[in-house]
């Protein structure tokens, strides 16, 4: 650039140069001597030629100028940049410096802390090497006082007066409780001699239980135990010896589970039932209430064959019922709760009769009954028919399964039935419904709507023993 400046002005001046008239002298002409003068102008292109060139040199220095000044930008926006970072770095400065001094400062508390904890560690060196002398102290301790012990069993020594001194004191405590630990330790053994006699005298009813069984199983005629055989052939894979009769005898054989089991009473075909057992024996279910899932109000061959789901709600079936408990000798167990939370329970002792008798029940109790068994137990004690909405079998002249719904013992009508229909709390407002519903009228009142109800029978043995 600077080049073509110096180009363009050396032409500039060369032009200017001849563009102006030049002189020349000389001698005088033929007759006067005048002198002269000639005038040269420069041409016009050269003229056209210099104002292009000035034109050229005038945008070059303008381009020149445009760029210098963006290049001045660019610097000084480089400049404020730069200025910024140095500030920026000037913070960081100052911050590294602050860091540092309060590192240094956490340095100086971390060694105040170090020497603090080397404190610490000796004081505990110290408290463990007393721990250490108080054990051995204590070893030694215990060492005498097992040999004082051992020579009182065997009567060499006599114990020193225990009010001689806090030592003698210590080692009377000493003695004492090592005589307690081998009570406790006494009472453990006699406690497990009690649970082996228990389950001695389970296996000892289960030995009779099957004793029963096999002189019943001989006394039949040969003959007709040959005809069994024959018609039975393959089918008949269990004997009642080898099948329970109960859950009571399958508690008696080791189960402890609730839940179905298969059982067969002596002269009865094998079928399920659910058992729920306790610490004291097997209860065999034969009724169960808690969500009205089931229908109860069923007529008489549902309430004798059963119905419902062994799992859920259900009915076992008096013919069931019956061959269960037809040679007598079993409780009736039966469990009641309420929409509250409160529970009840009523065990009776009870015969059931077969179906030429419309299943009778009776109650075979000599005292008082209580409020709670009234509900059942006085009206049965001669006997009460099974009642259903096809067969009335009551005491009273009105149809007490068809006003009150579902079977049951019934006597007059208003005392309990546990068979009824299932309402959820509240009860409802009419009373005709109210009368159809699960109720135990000595417990919550007549009418009132049972949560759940469960029946079960168990060989009178089971109450004996709980």
């Amino acid at each position: 650039m600077k080049t073509t400046l110096a180009t363009l002005t050396l032409c500039l001046v060369a032009l200017m140069a001849t563009g102006f008239p030049l002189e020349k002298k000389g001698g005088s002409s033929s007759g006067s001597g005048a002198k002269e003068k000639r005038v040269q102008y420069a041409a016009w292109d050269d003229v056209n030629v210099i104002a292009h060139g000035l034109l050229q040199l005038g945008q070059g220095l303008k381009e020149h100028v445009d760029k210098t000044k963006v290049q001045m930008r660019d610097i000084s926006t480089k400049l404020k940049i730069f200025n910024r970072t140095v500030t920026e770095l000037g913070k960081e400065s100052q911050k590294l410096r602050v860091e540092g001094e309060a590192l240094k400062a956490r340095a100086h508390g971390l060694e105040d802390r170090e020497g603090q904890l080397l404190n610490v560690t000796a004081e505990l060196r110290e408290k463990a090497e007393e721990m250490q002398q108080e054990r051995r102290t204590m070893s030694e301790r215990m060492s005498r006082l097992e040999e004082r012990v051992d020579s009182m069993l065997q009567g060499d020594t006599v114990l020193p007066d225990m009010n001689t001194g806090a030592r003698n004191n210590s080692d009377a405590r000493n003695i004492q409780l090592m005589l307690e630990a081998q009570n406790k330790r006494i009472d453990d053994l006699m406690e497990r001699i009690r649970l082996q006699q228990e389950k001695l005298d389970k296996q000892n009813v289960r030995i009779r239980m099957l004793q029963s069984q096999v002189q019943q199983s001989r006394q039949r005629p040969s003959v007709e135990s040959i005809n069994t055989d024959v018609q039975s052939g393959s089918e008949q894979r269990d004997s009642p010896v080898g099948m329970p009769s109960d859950c009571h005898e399958l508690f008696l054989r080791g189960e402890s589970t609730s839940g179905v089991y298969t059982i067969q009473p002596i002269n009865a075909e094998p079928f399920n039932v659910f058992c729920e057992m306790t610490a004291d024996g097997g209860w065999t279910v034969i009724q169960r209430r808690q969500d009205g899932s089931v229908d109860f109000n069923q007529l008489w061959q549902a309430y004798k064959k059963g119905f419902g789901g062994l799992n859920g709600e259900f009915w076992l079936g008096l013919e069931k019922i019956y061959a269960i408990a037809k040679d007598g000798g079993y409780i009736l167990n039966i469990k009641l709760s309420d929409w509250s939370g409160d529970v009840a329970s009523v065990r009776l002792p009870f015969e059931l009769g077969g179906e030429e008798t419309k299943y009778s029940l009776k109650i075979q109790k000599s005292g008082e009954f209580s409020p709670l068994e009234s509900a059942l137990g006085t009206d049965a004690t001669s006997g009460l028919p099974f009642s259903t909405y096809d067969q009335d079998n009551d005491q009273k002249s009105d149809h007490c399964a068809k006003h009150l719904s579902g079977g049951w013992w019934f006597s007059h009508c208003g005392r309990s039935n546990l068979n009824g229909r299932y309402f959820q709390s509240p009860p409802p407002k009419q009373r005709h419904q109210r009368k159809q519903n699960i109720f135990w009228k000595t417990w919550r009142g007549r009418y009132y709507p049972l949560k759940s109800s469960k029946i079960m029978i168990a060989p009178a043995a089971i109450v004996n023993k709980s």
